[in-house]
């Protein structure tokens, strides 16, 4: 789960991670007011418009921008950003609209830096990231200039350890800035893997963090994910979701229990269990490839969905329109062969469905499963394995585009 800005920099507050003043605002007035109280609060004219979508580059798009005249020239900015369809390397060509704004005091700054962490799965710790690139994507550093990514592995007995704070803070070079802004990146450190912890988060990033001229640390930008798997911890996730930034079809999958994740394919893929769902868009990103075939969606109905689930589901899959076909992909455990294959019957006679569909049912029941699917009267094509169904529903999709 994805938060705004100024949402993240509300939690870094509440762990004593310094931030620059600011307040968010859903209307140009209202931007307008907040200006004005910010230059009153800081004694300065300088504030900045902040565009609020759940994508990095935003700056770079149009969506940052800094009202050098006062609480007017803020009001004439947020006119611009308020409403645009923000377009960055994260949104792709389509953009994002912005619905809301963040407006912020404006800052004299020394230097800028990129400070992150996530989880190394690998290692199973967390991971800080330092780079002296910071206003950088840290994905084009890595690829330009890896030797500018400085990285530090917390072990979780013991928690971020100052020393490894201390290794960051001399290796970005904070000691050329003043005597104390190292011991105040130690703090912030600390501050941030508390939180990170603390939260359940998956990606903590402050892209840019900035050093000021009197020498304190500061987080200019807030990025945060959290992890879904931690959400029975955090009633409080659920007011901070933007559901206007959220993929519609995927939240209607979590309404109804379903594990949902869009993509850019043609195959819609209806599995039970995340590690088959996995190893059937593989098989097909496979057979697939040369046809420019690959799968439109993850989908993990689960091992005790119903009938109805599964009819919700494939109501889901063809609400995209790049969908060319449709493979289902069954291994009945705690799942049974003939639940699905109702579900699947229903389905395509309720939704009167146009693409090609290939099962593949494996398991419990499954000779009852595949005389419901033969006796349905439907034009499905049965596979006997995942690789003879992958191959199927390829040629499936291939034959069509010609």
């Amino acid at each position: 789960m994805k938060i705004h800005e100024y949402q993240g920099k509300q939690i870094f507050a509440k762990y004593g991670i310094p931030v620059p003043k600011g307040y968010p605002a859903f209307t140009v007035e209202e931007a307008y007011e907040k200006a004005k109280q910010l230059i009153a609060e800081t004694g300065s004219p300088v504030t900045v418009v902040k565009a609020q979508i759940h994508a990095g580059g935003r700056g770079k798009g149009g969506g940052v921008k800094v009202a050098k005249g006062g609480a007017d020239d803020a009001k004439a900015l947020a006119e611009k950003i308020l409403g645009m369809q923000l377009v960055t390397h994260q949104t792709g060509p389509e953009g994002t609209k912005v619905r809301r704004l963040y407006i912020e005091q404006g800052l004299e700054m020394q230097k800028e830096f990129y400070l992150g962490a996530v989880v190394d799965r690998d290692r199973r710790r967390i991971v800080f990231m330092a780079s002296t690139e910071g206003g950088v994507e840290i994905e084009k550093v890595a690829a330009e200039s890896p030797e500018k990514i400085l990285t530090v592995h917390v072990d979780p007995a013991t928690g971020l350890m100052p020393y490894q704070s201390n290794q960051l803070a001399f290796g970005l070079g904070l000691q050329a800035f003043g005597k104390d802004t190292p011991k105040k990146f130690v703090k912030f450190m600390a501050a941030l893997y508390e939180c990170f912890v603390k939260e359940d988060c998956s990606l903590l990033e402050v892209n840019p963090l900035v050093v000021l001229k009197n020498g304190d640390v500061m987080a200019l930008d807030s990025k945060i994910n959290f992890d879904d798997n931690g959400e029975f911890r955090h009633k409080e996730w659920a007011e901070l979701q933007d559901k206007d930034e959220e993929d519609k079809v995927e939240l209607e999958a979590k309404e109804a229990g379903l594990n949902y994740v869009s993509l850019d394919g043609n195959v819609g893929c209806l599995v039970n269990g995340a590690g088959l769902a996995m190893a059937t868009m593989d098989i097909i990103k496979v057979f697939g490839e040369k046809d420019g075939v690959s799968p439109a969606n993850f989908l993990d109905v689960g091992g005790g969905a119903n009938q109805e689930q599964v009819t919700k589901a494939f109501k889901m899959i063809l609400k995209s329109d790049k969908v060319k076909a449709i493979f289902v992909n069954i291994f009945g455990g705690i799942m049974k062969c003939d639940v699905i294959a109702n579900g699947v019957v229903a389905a395509a006679k309720e939704l009167g469905l146009k693409v090609p569909l290939v099962v593949r049912l494996e398991g419990t029941n499954v000779e009852l499963g595949r005389k419901i699917l033969s006796d349905s009267g439907l034009a499905i094509t049965a596979a006997t394995t995942m690789a003879d169904g992958a191959q199927k529903i390829v040629a499936a999709v291939a034959g069509g585009a010609k």
